[in-house]
């Protein structure tokens, strides 16, 4: 009875050390790629501000080609939203929407997951004229972790993880408009 004591104690300390340095640690991260697409600067952007056409370079938009995705307002403008839903946990189900538009330069979205947790994130994309016939593309992610959740931000590496697969969106996208 007294070792069930003991590691019934040493567990319960395990636990309150872990939320106390929960208190202390981040919330917040910020992941964010770039690529340099040779196109001009409103060509790139052009294209990037039309959500629909998240579907031919995003890694997210093509990891279950069942989803059934919908579409609210005019794409390309703030108000609109692109909702998706799989049945696979990898992808869940959610919704995406632009919140600000600066016009050759930036776009914001809020995206908002349902399934299989819910969150609220932002993302942004903007581009920035290397040249004429050279834009350097920016594709953030912008997270946000509540109290104790926040604590699987010491052994995640969000970075690595959605930064990989920025990387791979834009490297798509690159393709796309340089081919095009």
């Amino acid at each position: 009875m007294k070792i069930l004591k003991k590691i019934v104690i040493v567990l319960l300390l395990i636990v309150a050390v872990l939320l106390i340095t929960a208190l202390f640690l981040k919330k917040d991260y910020a992941v964010k790629r770039e690529i340099t697409i040779n196109k001009p600067k409103q060509e790139v952007f052009d294209y990037i501000k039309y959500l629909r056409n998240q579907n031919n370079f995003s890694k997210w938009a093509m990891m279950d080609p069942l989803m059934t995705k919908t579409y609210q307002g005019t794409d390309g403008t703030v108000g609109f939203i692109s909702a998706w839903d799989s049945k696979a946990d990898s992808v869940g189900k959610g919704e995406q929407e632009i919140v600000k538009i600066e016009d050759g330069k930036r776009i914001d979205f809020e995206i908002r997951f349902i399934k299989p947790f819910e969150s609220k994130d932002k993302a942004y994309m903007i581009t920035d004229s290397i040249s004429p016939t050279a834009t350097r593309v920016i594709w953030g992610f912008d997270g946000h972790m509540t109290y104790p959740m926040n604590l699987m931000l010491l052994c995640m590496d969000f970075d690595k993880m959605l930064g990989g697969d920025l990387a791979i969106g834009l490297e798509r996208l690159k393709t796309k408009l340089e081919t095009e």
